[in-house]
This record gives C-alpha cells, structure tokens and sequence, in this order.
C-alpha cells in the first residue's frame, strides 16, 4: 500500500461510522446512505493526493456527501412535499425509539439542501460557519435555510403529537 492509500484507510477506518450517520440522515435510507458513502470515498481517494498533509479531510469528504446526496434527490425527485394540514389520525407512538422516528419521518420531508443544514448543524453539532464551509455557502444561508427547515418541521410535528411522546 502507497503512503498516500495509507493515510486513507486510516482516516476511513476512523471516521466511516460517523460519516456514515451523517449520509444516512441527509439521504434518509440506509441503502441510499451506503451508495452515497462508498461514490463519496471514491472520489475522496481519487483526490486524496491534492489534500494538504496537515488538513483534515473530514470536512471535505462530508461537502461530497451532501452534495452527492443533494444530487441524489434532484435527480431522482423523490421529495414530494404533502401538506399536512391536521394531526395524524393515530396518534405518535410513545418512547424515545419511536419520537426519533417521528424525527427522522418529518426530516425527510425536507428539501435536500434545508435537509442537510439541518443534519450538520443539529445533528452533527456543527457551528453556522462549519456548516458554511461544508456546503460552499455563506453563514447567512446556513441561517435562513436552517429557519426555514425549523418552520417546516414545526407545522410538520403539531405540538401536542410531539407532547404525547413521553420522553
């Protein structure tokens, strides 16, 4: 193996389960999440040469998950949004289990590029400019998009299904 292939598996051997968290929630299926990390990698380790020795790869690799699966949806047209305009008949389902579920189902209704601010900045923890940097946009995008999601997912969760979740 080549120094340069080294330095890859080991960043992979290192980062994949997180990275693969992060595909999973902005593709929404864990067959699209696999697809969409093994192209990433691909053509992280393609590029790996141009990366500079003391930069961390991580937050290019996640840039060619989200736009992979930004790409994904686009082309694929696989959101479509359906408004909601009353609660569920049945109720949520009760527990923490079931409340991330009820999380991930509204997620998924996002628009792929709100999706993935949303999945950066909450859910990996990340700062308004991290995610910036990540996606290739301004910090002020990163907020607007993120405040158009939270909207949408708070008419998407009505309040009192989100309350009869117990914790």
């Amino acid at each position: 193996m080549t120094p340069s292939a080294e330095g890859f598996a080991d960043f992979v051997a290192a980062r994949a389960t997180a990275l693969l968290r992060t595909a999973y929630l902005t593709c929404g299926s864990a067959a699209d999440a696999e697809d969409v990390l093994q192209s990433a990698l691909e053509r992280a380790y393609r590029n790996w040469h141009r990366l500079h020795r003391d930069a961390d790869p991580e937050p290019y690799v996640r840039r060619i998950i989200v736009n992979l699966a930004i790409n994904r949806a686009r082309r694929r047209a696989i959101l479509r949004l359906i408004p909601v305009h009353a609660p569920p008949d049945r109720p949520a389902p009760r527990g923490d289990v079931e409340l991330r579920q009820v999380l991930l189902d509204a997620l998924r209704v996002l628009p792929p590029r709100q999706r993935a601010v949303m999945v950066l900045r909450y859910w990996e923890d990340m700062t308004e400019a991290q995610t910036a940097q990540i996606l290739g946009c301004s910090v002020g995008t990163v907020k607007s998009q993120a405040s158009k999601a939270l909207a949408r997912l708070r008419m998407l969760l009505d309040r009192e299904v989100v309350t009869n979740v117990e914790a």
